[in-house]
């Protein structure tokens, strides 16, 4: 994660029913990360663009109620912060639903299988079942990628209107990840258009040398896609031959069989 200010500024412009001391308090929370574990209040300050002492006052508000810790000079989020996210997973029976079908796909193909919903240019894991590591970065439930340069997030990103693709993409910030990354706006919006139209996409090493990946969607019994399920490997031993030819059947009939139990699901 970069040091860049986490500002209530950079949201959408607040309307009447703004609350702006919780909208405050999350950025708080999010400027936490596996690269700021624990911060001092000048450095959670810095990085929300809040004064000293407005970071002071929620700093001690989320202590208060359990889901930060201090020694004093420090501060750390408990494992209680875990209680706003299970609320999201509990909310979504999808993930009761996929996880063993899910566990299942991984015993038959023996690579890692995830799902994922797209938050803005991130996709964000929601059910991660590994078989080993396949990133030099430990990726779990909540961690977030960019959308563009993942299968999933280009499986998610297909299915938006289009202003709302263009005006996400006009937004995004561009990193040579790999020599394989595609940065340019029409190659990018040609690769969403595929994965439109084939109901699949499959990225070879553009985020990560090494890593290749296949994703589906998932979709309700609208129609609708909720969400994407994938299949990563490593590059060295698992071909894109091999990918679209023994592994995406597999990956196919499981998205399927998930959203065909979405749509019959009563609520």
């Amino acid at each position: 994660m970069d040091d860049t200010p986490l500002s209530v500024s950079n949201t959408h412009k607040p309307g009447d029913s703004y609350v702006q001391s919780f909208a405050r308090g999350l950025e708080v929370i999010r400027s936490f990360s596996a690269a700021a574990p624990q911060q001092t209040l000048s450095e959670v300050a810095a990085r929300t663009g809040l004064t000293r002492a407005g970071a002071r006052r929620i700093l001690l508000t989320l202590q208060t109620l359990g889901y930060l810790e201090s020694d004093g000079r420090l501060f750390r989020l408990t494992p209680r912060i875990l209680d706003l996210g299970f609320a999201y997973l509990s909310s979504m029976p999808i993930w009761d639903l996929a996880e063993p079908l899910m566990e299942a796909l991984t015993d038959r193909v023996h690579e890692s299988c995830s799902a994922a919903v797209l938050d803005g240019l991130d996709i964000v894991y929601v059910l991660r079942v590994h078989t080993h590591k396949i990133m030099s970065t430990n990726l779990a439930v909540g961690s977030r990628l960019p959308a563009f340069w993942t299968s999933l997030g280009r499986v998610l990103l297909a299915e938006l209107p289009e202003q709302d693709l263009r005006a996400r993409l006009s937004a995004l910030p561009r990193q040579q990840f790999t020599r394989h990354t595609v940065l340019d706006d029409a190659t990018l919006l040609a690769r969403i258009a595929q994965a439109r139209a084939q109901g699949w996409c499959l990225v070879d090493q553009e985020l990560e040398e090494g890593l290749i990946s296949v994703a589906a969607p998932l979709k309700n019994r609208a129609g609708q896609v909720v969400a994407a399920l994938n299949i990563s490997g490593q590059a060295n031993r698992t071909s894109t031959e091999m990918l679209r030819e023994q592994l995406l059947p597999e990956l196919l009939a499981t998205a399927q069989t998930i959203s065909r139990m979405l749509g019959t699901r009563r609520p």
